[in-house]
């Protein structure tokens, strides 16, 4: 990887443009999603876990590098990048700039905070099939547990259907890749349920996996400590409550002190001083038999949280409907926070 790194460095040191349409076909090759610097932060996933911080800094800089070699070639042609892309049809009227949507806005900050602990993003698929949705997740076809998620089912087949949770990402992660596995897997998700001001068909999830010899439950509930204090403020206080779910064991609910009342009870807090605000737990040796780990050697925990919730927290959003209508009135309302 580093070999990688110094060959692509050296080749865009070397690069050259005579035309602003050459640069922007630079910054293609090396800085879009399909360019050779995502190629490689792509790759850094497989990296061995006592190199990814001397690696993950060098891409770092190799991409800060990629971008300031790029404004050398165009600040030398006399175009800067609004010069570049300017539009001269354009009406002269002043232009309202938009405005960062607020999920958008706490999955960022959710994915960052967990990237400072060693976690990198996995993706799936929305169109899932039943084994890495249910049954790796130690759901049998009778488990009632299933009845604790109303699916979408694709033209009525019961093996393809809208995933319910963001956790078939987790399998098809850990079915693929061989431990240490340290990953969070954002995404929307889907339940068949009455649309209203506590519920929708869709909504948003981040969950979190880590796989590796020797994990425990208190490694478990220090990173929960940590993402609580960075999302809500350092007071923050946390408590675990023995919970269930099938593809953990043990399962617990976690509870944040209520920041309005400081955990002396109030309206939005029940009275009680505390508002959950997910589920975790040890991941059942159960699941990680099923996607090809050794539960005897390997343990790891998982987990979950819905992104509306987090969002609802920090900015008393009360409906869950103005998060899909595309008001632009309330979407004004995060101007700030973008």
């Amino acid at each position: 990887m580093k070999t990688k790194i110094q060959t692509l460095r050296e080749e865009i040191a070397a690069a050259s443009a005579a035309s602003a349409e050459e640069v922007e076909a630079l910054r293609i090759k090396y800085l879009s999603k399909k360019g050779l610097i995502s190629a490689l932060m792509n790759d850094f996933r497989s990296v061995p876990a006592e190199q990814k911080r001397e690696i993950g800094q060098a891409l770092n800089e190799l991409k800060s590098y990629a971008q300031e070699r790029l404004a050398e070639l165009r600040d030398g042609l006399g175009c800067s990048a609004t010069a570049a892309l300017e539009d001269l049809s354009r009406t002269p009227a002043p232009m309202a700039l938009g405005t960062r949507h607020p999920l958008s806005l706490v999955r960022e900050q959710i994915v960052d905070i967990f990237r400072r602990l060693g976690f990198t993003i996995a993706e799936g698929p929305e169109i899932e099939d039943d084994w890495h949705v249910f049954e790796s997740l130690n759901f049998a076809p009778d488990h009632p547990a299933r009845d604790m998620q109303d699916t979408f089912f694709i033209n009525r087949r019961p093996d393809v259907l809208l995933r319910t949770h963001t956790s078939s990402v987790q399998t098809r992660t850990m079915v693929g890749s061989k431990p240490p596995i340290r990953i969070i897997c954002p995404g929307r998700v889907y339940r068949n349920e009455a649309i209203s001001a506590r519920a929708h068909c869709f909504f948003h999830q981040v969950e979190a996996l880590y796989v590796d010899r020797n994990v425990t439950f208190a490694d478990l509930r220090q990173a929960l400590l940590y993402f609580a204090r960075e999302m809500f403020g350092p007071e923050t206080q946390i408590r675990l409550r023995p919970s269930y779910f099938p593809f953990t064991e043990p399962s617990a609910e976690m509870d944040i002190s209520c920041g309005l009342c400081g955990g002396k009870g109030c309206s939005f807090c029940k009275g009680t001083g505390w508002v959950e605000i997910l589920g975790c737990g040890m991941v059942d040796p159960a699941v990680l038999e099923a996607c090809g780990i050794d539960s005897h050697e390997y343990t790891g925990f998982a987990l979950g949280m819905g992104i509306e919730r987090i969002t609802n927290l920090k900015y008393r959003v009360n409906d869950l409907r103005l998060f899909s209508e595309n008001d632009i009135r309330f979407l004004e309302e995060f101007t700030a926070a973008r």
